[in-house]
């Protein structure tokens, strides 16, 4: 009896306990839901809310026609509210059949029955923001705007659209290593950097609570600030000439099999940049743009320096072009090395300007070691009165700083001022390169690389990026009219006699340089840098441009055959499209009476026109609409490929009048721009392209 007395009392100890600690949970519970509620409901609520930044629209980048190069497409998340307040259970059944068919059809991805089974568990978890489908574009969520329940809109039928947006280039890789990227860091590249200021726009926030599994819900409580999105750039960038740089590039790239390659095209006048192509070999053999060599790879130049080398002499007074130097064919000792030139045993003595013709490391380091040896810092301060100790400032991040070392310095030895002469021992970038030479071709006027011409908002202009001046006049007169002659004969009678033009002139500087591994020259296997800079036409200048081309390793090294005709084949492409290029040479070749020169256009009027007016024609083949061409004894009259049933591509109105071109645009949809009067010499949109309804064409007149 006892121990039943002992055992009984126990279990009532426990028992009392657990109703004793029952009732506490019961009261607390009790306190914290009726006493304490509003105290923790407003809690949780700060807790599981928060500002959070919503992030605008960045602007768009334009090219100089107003064609887009990068611009933010929206990109959506897709979600469902599966309680919101209005969405009943008979509701929710009525429609969830007919929304999974639109889902399935719209995306393609899963099945109707998966998508129904996939909401109506949804549904029965009670899940407030269901994932539906991630990157939907905008015109799917257009159209799932009026699918079933979704058409009721957020509060009763429970669709939640989470946009972003994506950067995107339109044109591909068409200088999209220096339009640039916004990274996911939010960090940017190229022209995304060097404007970010104005394309990034101003950010907004808004309330948001957190769901389960870190999931942002947006909570509109009408307190939040709407972002603003960011101002437009419109480059100096040609597309169409960037197309013609690109593809060129990519040729010679291929023939040689080199390892990358730049190109860069500027406006002597401004400094405009109007085509800029870097390449990059991958181990698939393509080519891609992934580094923007151009602005940021400072590399040994080579025989382009030359020039600079003989301008400080020449302004010193010390070295002239008709001083003779003995070259002892091709071979030069300076202190304990040899200097030689690419093809021995063929020169020995020279003057200075054909030693400059043929690219002669013999002859410009021994006039350049004669003038300065026993004051190699007067030199090196020269080469720095032309500008090239100091980067161009250009606006994209990234630009490599130039090296020029002078006698002190550590690295500067005996041999340094011969090896520097011809491009050694210092470095620089393709665009700082390029700006000097533009300098010389600009009489002495030293431009700033500019990628931008002006910013826009909401199709206002906000700001001009005017072109800046460096320097005034980086040297005399008489130095530039002399290197001007020397940079034309390279072209006429020196080592890139190959690019001579037949109806306008170029000027330039070849460049082949050893590329140094581990800082040594002597490696087996050495590789080599290949380069062409100049510009044209060289008695009136309008274009510089620079081609180098990195590890050629197959059908030659030497620049005027590796990266020259990527030069000739941009100055063949900017002459045939610049009417006001050919005018003096037009002029030049009328020795004779010739043929009136017509607009091109419809056939049957320019023959009615012609026979009117008694001047002698023939017809080369049939169509609507014909070319005109001027001939000695009579007009030609060629077809104009314009194929009514090719409504899709922009067709070619070049040479028209103003009449005719409008015609044929319009018909296709197009919005037409005019600008100047007279013959159409010029079209934003490239013959051929895709034609897009409502896109908007230029075409200049003259």
């Amino acid at each position: 009896m006892t121990d039943n007395r002992q055992f009984r009392a126990r279990a009532n100890v426990v028992y009392l306990s657990i109703v004793v600690f029952a009732v506490a949970i019961a009261v607390k519970l009790f306190t914290i839901q009726i006493v304490e509620g509003e105290k923790w409901r407003a809690k949780a609520e700060t807790i599981a809310t928060a500002w959070r930044i919503v992030q605008p629209d960045r602007g768009h980048i334009y090219s100089e026609d107003g064609r887009l190069l990068a611009t933010s497409v929206p990109e959506y998340d897709v979600r469902m509210d599966m309680v919101p307040n209005g969405l009943t259970n008979e509701l929710f059944l009525a429609e969830v059949d007919s929304l999974s068919i639109c889902l399935a059809n719209l995306f393609g991805d899963r099945t109707a029955a998966e998508y129904k089974h996939d909401l109506t568990d949804a549904r029965y978890r009670k899940e407030r923001y269901h994932l539906i489908k991630r990157r939907a574009d905008h015109t799917q969520v257009q159209q799932l705007r009026n699918f079933p329940l979704f058409r009721l809109g957020r509060y009763k039928g429970g669709l939640v659209t989470e946009k972003r947006t994506v950067r995107v280039h339109p044109f591909g890789r068409l200088a999209s290593r220096s339009v640039g990227h916004v990274l996911r860091d939010s960090s940017t590249l190229g022209l995304e950097g060097g404007y970010d200021g104005w394309l990034k726009g101003v950010t907004g926030r808004r309330l948001e609570r957190r769901l389960t599994g870190g999931v942002w819900m947006p909570i509109d409580n009408g307190d939040g600030v709407d972002p603003v999105a960011g101002s437009d750039i419109h480059t100096t960038i040609d597309i169409n000439l960037q197309d013609v740089a690109d593809a060129a590039l990519e040729k010679q790239l291929r023939i040689h099999g080199a390892q990358y390659g730049t190109v860069v095209v500027m406006e002597v006048e401004t400094g405009y940049i109007k085509a800029i192509s870097n390449l990059t070999r991958r181990s698939d053999s393509t080519y891609v743009e992934d580094l923007n060599y151009a602005v940021a790879q400072a590399t040994e130049p080579g025989s382009t320096f030359k020039l600079a080398s003989l301008m400080v002499g020449l302004e010193d007074g010390l070295i002239k072009p008709t001083d003779t130097v003995d070259t002892k064919m091709g071979r030069v000792r300076f202190y304990d090395r040899i200097m030689r030139d690419a093809h021995e045993d063929l020169y020995r003595k020279v003057t200075v300007q054909r030693a400059f013709e043929l690219s002669l490391n013999t002859g410009i380091s021994l006039a350049v070691h004669k003038a300065y040896q026993k004051e190699p810092k007067r030199f090196v301060e020269g080469l720095k009165r032309l500008g090239l100790n100091e980067p161009t400032g250009v606006l994209i991040p990234g630009e490599a700083i130039p090296t020029l070392r002078g006698p002190g310095e550590k690295g500067w030895s005996g041999v340094s001022l011969p090896w520097m002469s011809i491009g050694y021992e210092t470095m620089l970038t393709p665009l700082q390169i390029l700006t000097f030479y533009n300098a010389v071709a600009n009489n002495g006027k030293a431009m700033q690389p500019q990628f931008v011409d002006h910013v826009s908002r909401n199709g206002k202009v906000i700001e001009f990026m005017k072109p800046k001046v460096m320097n005034p006049k980086i040297c005399s007169q008489g130095t530039l009219d002399v290197v001007h002659a020397m940079l034309q004969a390279v072209v006429d009678s020196g080592t890139a006699k190959n690019l001579k033009a037949a109806h306008f002139s170029i000027a330039g500087k070849t460049g082949t340089a050893q590329i140094a591994r581990n800082g040594s020259y002597k490696t087996s296997g050495l590789s080599y840098q290949a380069s062409f800079v100049g510009y044209f036409p060289a008695d009136a200048p309008k274009y510089s441009c620079i081609v180098v081309v990195n590890g050629p390793t197959q059908s030659g090294i030497y620049g005027n055959v590796v990266a020259g005709p990527v030069f000739k084949e941009i100055a063949d492409k900017i002459y045939s499209n610049r009417l006001e290029l050919q005018q003096e040479t037009l002029l030049a070749e009328a020795t004779g009476p010739r043929t009136p020169i017509s607009m091109s256009g419809h056939t049957g009027d320019l023959r009615i026109a012609l026979e009117g007016l008694h001047v002698p024609f023939r017809i080369e083949g049939e169509g609507e609409w014909s070319a005109s061409q001027a001939g000695d004894s009579n007009v030609v009259l060629q077809p104009r490929g314009i194929p009514a049933d090719a409504m899709d591509r922009v067709p070619n109105v070049l040479g028209m009048g103003l009449r005719d071109a409008i015609y044929i645009l319009e018909n296709r949809g197009l919005r037409v721009r005019i600008q100047g009067s007279g013959m159409v010499k010029r079209q934003s949109l490239q013959p051929g392209s895709r034609a897009f309804q409502g896109s908007t064409i230029v075409i200049e007149l003259t």
